[in-house]
Order: structure tokens, then C-alpha cells, then sequence
């Protein structure tokens, strides 16, 4: 395997999949391959799939022709989530030669003793009860902020959601292995770790979905605060049930944790929230909206919606956008409702149009909009610290404050990765706050 054979990567979905596409290159690092980018010509493409939406699926398909298209020849290898789910279905895609589910991903390395194309593709995965450990991992190198896995698989039976099938049970990483993977990144001048999971505010449980916590996610959030080098934490996005006032006031007062959180809501309607079998109701989510903007009045707070659910009147969208309205939040993931197998929702009545998901998505997007800019100009005339990104975007550089406001400032390469303070003076024509000057060196 020495030869120098090069390899390429391209991650569909969430940060998790990013966070374990970093790992999986890694392995190939250490096996003696060379890294190239996706659209360069290497001997292996490897493509870490996402289940979450119809769109995901379609993609892969084109993502698998841009390949051929580089190298005809290369090895092409899919691994997670949708391969998981549907292994025989991406196998049957032409060009592809190997397909890996949940337990086998982390030994891909394993599989490439002969990298000559297959005849069709050869699947190696497992049923779902057998992801019952844990590997942990980080991605480095790929981006400004680093994500840092510390949780897997979900114990949850929402209606409309496949990853409890695609991922397992939820399982956690130790507390030890966490703050020795934050160390290791904070040793490689990455300003900010971003923690990602399935169900990250589930934290604790068990490497073989032992029930009993050892730590909890407060556990969690208050040791890596103490890690020295890390500039800055930030909590991916975490149920509002498990978000506890506790660990809201450990942010609030921490040293490097952002004041930033995404808590899922999926609908401000309690029926509908029923149907999907979420565990709260809109009550408690107006609940920890209250309780983070009373610690942290100037918090940025990031919702999901889906909207196109089973049996989803006009008056429970009408439900939905009124309480999102009205709620003191950041900005919105807006997303239509996808008929997914094997989910208890694909075969509930009540089927909403495509075309009324369509225009429902697109009055929250609207209302995302106006969301943003309302919590933009509430941030002008403060002093916030901003960490500067690593591409040039038609001569400008771009970077968030710890809120989450998204900056630009004319391009200068000696920004990239560090962090400065800065007063939030306007809003750009593109709905980006515009620097004039940096004031000073933060760090």
C-alpha cells in the first residue's frame, strides 16, 4: 500500500459525518496515502453519505459521475448513513465498488488490499444492533474550527427519523478520550471546537448502551471549559429537553463556551408534536429561549423546523410561524418533511402536497431572514470578538463573533485563524455586518 496512491473525500450532511470523514482520512494518512481534493484525480474516492433527506440520496449519485469523470478507473468506496440504510441501493450505483455500513467504516483501510474495480459492488455492512461501540473522532486540518465527536446513536423514536437506524443506540465517548481529543486539537492552533453527536445533550451513556451516566453532558461542558489553549467551545445543537438550566448558567459564566446554542424544535404546534413523538412540548421550549436570554441577552439561538409533516393543517403551520415569530430567536434550518422507509411517519395519513411544502418552507425562510437581520442590528454599536475564516470570497474575508454574527471585512490573508475584537458598526447590502477596522489583536 505504500506506492503513494492518493485519495480524495466528499462528505454529504451533518458536522458528525465531517468530524468522521476527518478521522477515516487520517487512517489513510497513516497507511501511507497522499490526501488530494475531491476534484483532483486520485486512485480511491471515498464518499461518507447522509440519510437525512430525499435531496442527500439524489446526490450521491452525481457525486459518484464527478469521480468517474476525474479518474474512470479509481476505486470508489461509500460509507455512512445512507450506506447503512440502503447498502444494495448504492452498491447497484454504477462505479461503485465497495459499500461499508455503521461497524465497518473506521477499518475501510482494511478492505483496499486489491484496488482494481469490482464488477458490481461489494457491501460489507451489519445489522444495526451490532454498532454497539464506540469510535471517537475529530476533523482537523479541513476547516477553521474543528468538530469533535463526543456522542453517537440515538435512543429517540421520533416518527419522521431514520438515524436511530442508521447510527444505533446512543452511546457516548469517555470523558478521559473527549479532553485528550480537545487537547490534541487545541495543540494545532485551531481557535474553536465544535461539539457534535446524534444526540449530544445524551451524553454519558454507556460504550455498549450501558444506561448509567457516568458523567452527564454538564459533566462535559464544565471540564473541557478548563482546557487550557482552546479558545473558544461551541455546542452544536442539543435537544431542549436535555438542555438543563444548569448547563445554560455553566455557558453563561464560562470562559470559553460561546454564547450560541441550535435547539431543535420541528413545530411550534403540540399536536404535531405528538405525531412526531417529540419529548416536550412548545411550553418548554419558550421555557429555554426565556431562561438563555435571561443570562445571556445577547445569545444566539438557532432553531429546526420541519414543515410538511403527516396532517399538518394550514392552522398548525399558521401555529408554528406565529410562535416562531414571536420568539426571541436567531435565525431558522428550515426543512420540507421527506418521506423516509421504515419510519413510522411514511405511513401515517395526511399527506401534505409537495407544492404546499414547498410554500410553507419558503415563508419560514422568509421569516429566517427577517429573524437574522432583527438580531444583527440588536448586535450594532457592540464590541465582539470575531474569528477570522481562510477564504477569500470575491476579495473579502469572512468571520463570526462568538454570538454568531457573521462579518466581512476586505481581504487580508494575515487575518486567517485569528481572532480580533471588533465594533459591529453596519449591515452590509448582502445582510453581512461590514468591518471597517480591526481595532485590536484579541489573541
Amino acid at each position: 500500500m505504500n506506492s503513494r496512491k492518493k485519495v480524495a473525500f466528499y462528505t454529504l450532511g451533518c458536522k458528525l459525518n465531517f468530524s468522521e470523514t476527518s478521522t477515516i482520512a487520517r487512517s489513510f494518512t497513516d497507511e501511507g496515502f497522499d490526501r488530494v481534493d475531491f476534484s483532483e484525480t486520485a486512485d480511491i474516492y471515498v464518499i461518507n453519505t447522509c440519510s437525512v433527506t430525499e435531496n442527500a440520496d439524489k446526490r450521491f449519485k452525481s457525486i459518484v459521475k464527478q469521480a468517474q469523470k476525474s479518474n474512470p478507473k479509481a476505486f470508489l468506496a461509500a460509507v455512512g448513513c445512507y450506506a447503512q440504510l440502503k447498502p444494495q441501493e448504492l452498491a447497484d450505483v454504477e462505479g461503485v465498488d465497495l459499500v461499508l455500513g455503521a461497524t465497518e467504516k473506521f477499518k475501510i483501510t482494511d478492505y483496499l488490499n486489491d484496488l482494481s474495480k469490482n464488477d458490481f459492488g461489494e457491501v460489507h455492512s451489519c445489522e444495526i444492533e451490532e454498532a454497539d461501540f464506540y469510535v471517537g473522532s475529530y476533523s482537523i486540518g479541513d476547516r477553521t474550527r474543528a468538530f469533535l465527536k463526543v456522542q453517537d446513536g440515538c435512543d429517540y423514536k421520533c416518527t419522521y427519523c431514520t438515524i436511530p437506524l442508521a447510527r444505533g443506540i446512543s452511546r457516548s465517548d469517555t470523558m478521559e478520550n473527549v479532553l485528550s481529543n480537545a487537547r490534541e486539537i487545541s495543540a494545532q492552533n485551531i481557535k474553536e471546537i465544535v461539539l457534535t453527536g446524534v444526540n449530544i445533550g445524551d451524553y454519558g451513556k454507556g460504550e455498549f448502551g450501558n444506561k448509567k451516566h457516568e458523567h452527564t453532558f454538564l459533566d462535559l461542558v464544565t471540564e473541557l471549559d478548563k482546557v487550557e489553549g482552546i479558545e473558544r467551545l461551541r455546542i452544536s445543537s442539543i435537544e431542549p429537553n436535555l438542555l438543563k438550566n444548569e448547563t445554560i448558567d455553566v455557558v453563561s459564566k464560562s470562559r470559553a463556551f460561546v454564547p450560541h446554542f441550535h435547539i431543535p424544535l420541528q413545530s411550534g404546534s403540540n399536536e404535531i408534536l405528538k405525531l412526531m413523538k417529540r419529548r416536550y412540548m412548545r411550553e418548554l421550549y419558550v421555557d429555554r429561549v426565556s431562561k438563555i436570554k435571561e443570562v445571556m441577552p445577547h445569545a444566539c439561538i438557532g432553531v429546526d423546523v420541519i414543515v410538511g409533516f403527516p396532517d399538518e393543517t394550514d392552522e398548525h403551520f399558521l401555529e408554528t410561524y406565529n410562535f416562531l415569530n414571536e420568539l426571541d430567536i436567531s435565525y431558522l434550518h428550515v426543512f420540507s418533511y421527506s418521506e423516509r422507509d421504515n419510519t413510522e411517519a411514511v405511513g401515517m395519513d395526511g399527506v401534505i402536497p409537495m407544492n404546499v411544502r414547498n410554500k410553507r418552507s419558503k415563508m419560514l425562510r422568509g421569516l429566517s431572514v427577517k429573524k437574522r437581520r432583527a438580531f444583527y442590528e440588536s448586535q450594532l454599536g457592540t464590541t465582539r470578538t470575531v474569528l477570522f475564516e481562510s477564504e477569500n470570497k470575491e476579495g473579502y474575508i469572512n468571520g463570526f463573533t462568538e454570538n454568531y454574527v457573521k462579518v466581512k471585512t476586505p481581504w487580508n490573508p494575515e487575518l486567517v485563524n485569528t481572532l480580533h475584537e471588533v465594533e459591529l458598526t453596519k449591515i452590509d447590502g448582502d445582510g453581512l455586518v461590514r468591518i471597517e477596522f480591526i481595532k485590536q489583536l484579541a489573541v
